[in-house]
């Protein structure tokens, strides 16, 4: 693929990462020589109208010509596309890639002048808890209760189906998440993600009761404040998870509703004259938000006042929502207020906490909800758990994934390329790089069962913290725990019985968050494909400051050869002139994994190590 000319949205292609209207806005395609052209153009669509505008040469490098065109941001959103034209016709380069045929515009690169996401999100790794399994202190054998509860020791099984399944309650809270953050510290985290912490009628807390206040069952209001000052204390972030989507039957909102039908909580859900109402997936504890009403706005998501507001302002202070079943949020049958929701909770964080970052969770083509004037991001299912699943599963695991009613597909190398491809072209890269990247959720089996080898393990964990996006791992992944779906894989947190822990995958964890963290490139720089086969791929990640070479592999294979000169690298014959960026003679350092320096040959071609599994990463010159 590097072969190939080549432009992602990253700063070493785009002069500007957050334009306003009216900019011009440099933007570069890298041409290799052995892709004569005679001339290229960008093509952007302004006012709905496509506009050519020719680009010139600007810098020579040791593979071919790095052309620069000007993009003018005449509307919030601007799309765009390069025609490179040949001696026998043109080609378009979009953000899918190359084509020899004309196109539609669905997949062309998108710039977007909208408010950027928060900075902080670019560096930062994500660990999510379910407080219920996280951990418990002393404080919860002491409280009441609920009914609908089934009290569980900690060491009990999981009951992952039947009527006990969302009622076991094993008491973890959030006083004892603070009793255990010099494990997340230890292990290089940054930013604790919360799943709901309202009261309600589950342990997994989806169904609030209410929105002003913390469940007792957790510590209450109190608990929050502790934690929320210990997290900021060690200078992390902390996010919440908020449902806009429904909330619980014994809400008194959806109460208020059912007993007065002239209650302005009537128009708040969708509420039929037989009583009959539409709730999440017909679970009829989760009835559903009708968001045309605009006084549920006004207390949900409207400003700082609202629920969406309060909790982000001291003493809770959290510095984001991820926001639960965003796809399916103010969408019912002939009703889309989806984007709606979005932009007023984005106002809503604007005014009440500007640096604080909105994420929606959305398992399939979330690309119509990301076009930056809304979600900051989402969770990239479709775009990175499941390539990632279906290239390093175990050939005897078969498990479905997020409702897909066959087993996961076992790909190669290629296909789960082309699939991460195809879902990043569809989003401006700003969203594509603060959506979350994950190996499994609270929702998920856990990476450990899909893949059950421990070095396989690695490979994913490789993956997810050297490619694009913000990292996000679901805690217990780090040392190995496992589960077959999303209430399987909620087992507590085995504090108790640390001889159980995986110790190896643990280090590997902190070696890789260490890497992400070291390396600026991981966590900001563009991505170009190198190569990909059946049991190996490999990319770029390169920045204005440095560019890093990644191959990860699930098995031994024939060791690609690719060109050495896009590499940067030359054989010392090379008459190669430092001014093309290329020393005769110069290898590329390995930085993380077990890797041998790289060197060009006499043929102008690298050797890319056969062995595997495993992921290692080199720094170019």
């Amino acid at each position: 693929m590097l072969d190939l000319p080549h432009h992602d949205g990253s700063a070493r292609y785009v002069g500007t990462q957050a334009p306003d209207l009216g900019d011009v806005v440099p933007v570069i395609v890298d041409v290799p020589d052995s892709f004569p052209v005679t001339g290229v153009w960008v093509r952007s669509v302004l006012d709905g109208e496509p506009v050519f505008t020719k680009a010139r040469p600007d810098q020579r490098t040791a593979a071919g010509t790095r052309w620069l065109a000007e993009l003018r941001m005449r509307n919030p959103v601007t799309s765009y596309r390069f025609l490179l034209a040949t001696a026998d016709g043109y080609r378009w380069l979009t953000a899918a890639g190359l084509v020899d045929h004309d196109v539609p515009d669905a997949t062309d690169f998108l710039l977007t002048t909208y408010a950027a996401p928060p900075d902080w999100a670019l560096d930062a790794v994500i660990y999510q808890v379910y407080p219920d399994r996280f951990a418990r202190s002393a404080a919860a054998a002491g409280r009441d209760v609920p009914e609908w509860a089934e009290p569980a020791d900690w060491d009990e099984p999981v009951t992952p189906h039947g009527p006990m399944s969302g009622r076991q309650l094993f008491g973890g809270d959030l006083d004892g998440i603070v009793e255990h953050l010099d494990h997340v510290a230890d292990l290089g985290v940054n930013t604790l993600y919360l799943t709901p912490i309202f009261p309600a009628g589950s342990s997994h807390r989806y169904d609030a009761s209410a929105f002003d206040r913390v469940d007792p069952l957790l510590g209450g209001d109190a608990a929050l404040e502790r934690l929320s000052a210990a997290v900021h204390e060690r200078g992390w972030r902390l996010m919440g998870d908020l449902t806009t989507n429904h909330c619980g039957s014994d809400h008194p909102w959806f109460t208020t509703a059912m007993n007065d039908p002239d209650s302005a909580e009537r128009a708040f859900f969708y509420i039929e004259n037989d009583g009959s109402y539409t709730s999440w997936w017909d679970v009829p504890s989760m009835p559903k938000f009708d968001h045309s009403s605009e006084e549920l706005r006004a207390r949900l998501l409207d400003g700082p006042a609202s629920v969406t507001g309060r909790w982000l302002r001291p003493p809770y202070a959290l510095d984001g929502w991820r926001v639960d079943v965003a796809n399916m949020t103010g969408r019912r049958a002939a009703d889309d207020h989806a984007h709606e929701v979005a932009r007023t909770m984005r106002g809503t964080l604007a005014a009440t906490r500007p640096d604080a970052l909105l994420i929606a969770e959305h398992n399939h083509d979330a690309s119509a909800d990301l076009l930056g004037d809304g979600w900051h991001g989402a969770m990239n299912y479709p775009g990175f758990t499941r390539p990632i699943w279906s290239w390093l599963r175990h050939p005897d695991v078969e498990l479905p994934f997020l409702g897909v009613p066959t087993h996961i597909p076992r790909w190669g190398g290629a296909a789960a390329v082309a699939t991460m491809r195809a879902f990043a072209a569809r989003v401006p890269w700003r969203s594509y790089i603060h959506s979350w990247s994950l190996l499994g959720s609270h929702d998920t089996a856990r990476i450990r069962t899909v893949v059950r080898d421990p070095a396989i393990q690695a490979v994913a964990a490789g993956m997810l913290f050297t490619l694009p996006g913000i990292p996000m791992i679901f805690a217990g992944d780090e040392i190995g725990l496992e589960g077959e779906f999303g209430e399987d894989a909620r087992r507590p947190m085995p504090w108790q019985r640390p001889g159980s822990w995986d110790r190896a995958t643990l280090e590997r964890y902190r070696d890789l968050i260490r890497l992400r963290r070291t390396q600026p490139a991981l966590r900001r720089g563009g991505l170009r494909w190198v190569c990909a086969t059946a049991d190996c791929v490999a990319c770029l990640r390169e920045s204005p400051e440095q560019r890093l070479l990644i191959m990860a592999s699930r098995a031994p294979a024939t060791p690609p050869r690719v060109p050495a000169a896009p590499l940067g690298l030359a054989p010392r014959s090379s008459a190669a002139g430092s001014s093309a960026g290329m020393a005769a003679g110069a290898s590329a350092e390995c930085v993380y994994g077990d890797g041998p320096a790289l060197r060009a040959d006499d043929d102008g071609l690298v050797t890319l190590p056969g062995d595997g599994p495993g992921v290692v990463v080199w720094s170019l010159p």
